[in-house]
C-alpha cells in the first residue's frame, strides 16, 4: 500500500491553452506504523483537500466539511440547493483531488435503470476456436461503476430508475442478467436536487432516503464570497489541483474510522435522538404532533460514524456528543417524515431537529 501524498499548497500556472493541466502527485510520505500517526495523517490530509478545494469553490466551508465527514464514513450524501452553487463542481473537484474514477449521470424523465447499472449486447465471438461465430451476451458496465457517481437531479427520473441506484449503495454490487457484478470501493453516492423547483418530479421514497447519510443544504454565498466568486469565474486563470491522498489510502482511512473509540454515553445520546424523533408516547410533544414517522436505526449509526469521522479529521482520538449535535441536521431531517399539521403550519425536519437537540440533552 502507498503511502499518502501530501501537496504543496501553492497554486500552479494554467497552461498557454487556459486548460489546467492535469492533477500533479507529490513525494509520498512513509505509511504510518500505528492509529495515531494515522489519526495525524487525516487531519494534515483534511487541511490539504480543503487547500485544494478553494482554489475552485468559495467558501461553503460547512458543506466541505460534511463532504469529507462522508467521504472517509463511507456514506453517501444528498446536496439539497438551488441551480448555480458549484455542487457539481465541488464534486467533481473532490474527484479530482483524490485522484478517483468520477462519472456524472444526468437524471432525466426517460432515464432507464440500465442506462446506470448497464446493459448486455449480443455480440459474435470473433476469437479463434470452436466457438468462432457464436452470439453470446457481454456485460457492458454502466457509469455507476467508478468510485464517485454523482447523480445529478435525482429527482427527475421515476421511482424505477431512482432504484437502480439501492443495491450499489447498501451492497456495492450491480445484478444484471442474473449476474451479481461488485463495485470497486472507494464507492460514494453523491446527488443534488433543486429544493424550489417540484414541478414534474419524482420525490424520493423513503427507502431511498434513508440510504443516504447526510443531507447537505447548499445556502447562497455570503456577498464578499459572491464578487470573488464573478471575478474567478469571469477570468481566464483555471488553478492546477494536487492530489491530496491515493485511493489505497482512502481505503485506510475510512478503516481507521471504525477502529476511533466512542464512549457508552455518545452511543446512547445518538440512539437517544433517533428515538425521540418517532411519535411514540415518550416521544417530545411537538413529535407526536408533527412527525408521521421518525428516524430508524440506520440514522444512529450513521451518527456515531459520522462522529468518529469528524472527530479523527479534527485530529482527536475519540468521539464527543459534541460530534454528535454537529451532524444531528444533516443525518435527521431528510428521516423525518411530517404529517399534515407541520405542513398546514410551515413546520420543516430541520426545524424539528433544532427542537430535539434543545429537548435531549446529553
Amino acid at each position: 500500500m502507498k503511502g499518502a501524498e501530501e501537496p504543496r499548497l501553492d497554486d500552479a500556472a494554467a497552461g498557454p491553452d487556459g486548460e489546467a493541466p492535469a492533477p500533479r502527485s507529490e513525494p509520498s510520505r512513509p505509511e504510518p506504523r500505528s492509529d495515531i500517526e494515522a489519526v495525524a495523517e487525516i487531519a494534515r490530509a483534511r487541511l490539504a483537500i480543503k487547500t485544494e478545494i478553494e482554489k475552485r469553490i468559495i467558501g461553503q466551508q460547512r458543506v466541505v466539511d460534511h463532504l469529507l465527514v462522508a467521504l472517509f464514513a463511507r456514506g453517501h450524501c444528498l446536496f439539497v440547493g438551488v441551480p448555480g452553487l458549484a455542487k457539481t463542481l465541488l464534486i467533481s473537484t473532490l474527484a479530482e483531488v483524490l485522484n478517483l474514477k468520477f462519472q456524472r449521470i444526468q437524471f432525466t424523465p426517460d432515464l432507464m435503470p440500465s442506462d446506470i447499472t448497464g446493459t448486455e449486447v449480443l455480440e459474435e465471438d470473433h476469437a479463434p476456436g470452436a466457438n468462432y461465430g457464436r452470439r453470446v451476451f457481454r456485460f457492458i458496465k454502466g457509469p455507476v461503476f467508478a468510485n464517485i457517481v454523482l447523480a445529478d437531479e435525482i429527482n427527475r427520473t421515476p421511482p424505477k430508475t431512482q432504484a437502480a441506484l439501492l443495491q450499489s449503495m447498501q451492497e456495492l454490487k450491480v445484478s444484471a442478467g442474473g449476474t451479481t457484478h461488485e463495485l470497486e470501493p472507494p464507492f460514494l453516492v453523491f446527488a443534488t436536487q433543486n429544493p424550489i423547483e417540484q414541478e414534474g418530479t419524482y420525490p424520493l421514497p423513503e427507502a431511498q432516503l434513508d440510504r443516504f447519510m447526510l443531507q447537505v443544504d447548499v445556502d447562497y454565498p455570503d456577498e464578499e464570497d459572491e464578487v470573488e466568486i464573478v471575478r474567478r469565474a469571469t477570468g481566464a486563470l483555471k488553478p492546477q489541483l494536487l492530489r491530496v491522498l491515493t485511493p489505497e489510502r482512502i481505503l485506510a482511512l475510512q478503516d481507521l474510522v471504525l477502529r476511533v473509540p466512542v464512549a457508552d454515553h455518545v452511543v446512547r445520546y445518538a440512539v437517544a435522538l433517533a428515538r425521540a424523533s418517532r411519535p411514540s408516547p415518550s416521544a417530545p410533544e411537538f413529535v407526536r404532533e408533527h412527525v408521521a414517522y421518525g428516524a430508524g436505526p440506520r440514522a444512529s449509526q450513521f451518527l456515531i460514524l459520522g462522529a468518529k469521522a469528524r472527530a479523527i479529521l479534527d485530529g482527536r482520538f475519540a468521539a464527543s456528543t459534541d460530534d454528535v449535535r454537529a451532524l444531528a441536521r444533516p443525518t435527521l431531517q431528510h428521516r423525518l417524515i411530517t404529517n399534515f399539521h407541520a405542513e398546514a403550519q410551515g413546520v420543516k425536519p430541520a426545524a424539528l431537529v433544532e427542537r430535539l437537540l434543545e429537548a435531549v440533552k446529553p
